[in-house]
């Protein structure tokens, strides 16, 4: 589970805009670069070449 402060303060490192948990918790999500960072064992990998691009449809369900 990652920390209530903590998501609060990361950013997209490709964007740097805010990021938002999915509602599995197993990602952090970046609308405005539309990708998809891990979260494993409740620690954000946010390293670009570990994310994932969004699909269209996860892009519209803001």
């Amino acid at each position: 589970m990652i920390d209530d402060k903590l998501l609060s303060i990361l950013v997209c490192p490709v964007s740097k805009a805010p990021v938002v948990l999915s509602e599995d918790k197993s990602e952090l999500i970046c609308y405005a670069s539309a990708l998809a960072y891990p979260v494993r064992d409740g620690i954000p990998v946010m390293l670009e070449t570990e994310a994932r691009a969004l699909s269209e449809e996860e892009k519209l369900d803001r």
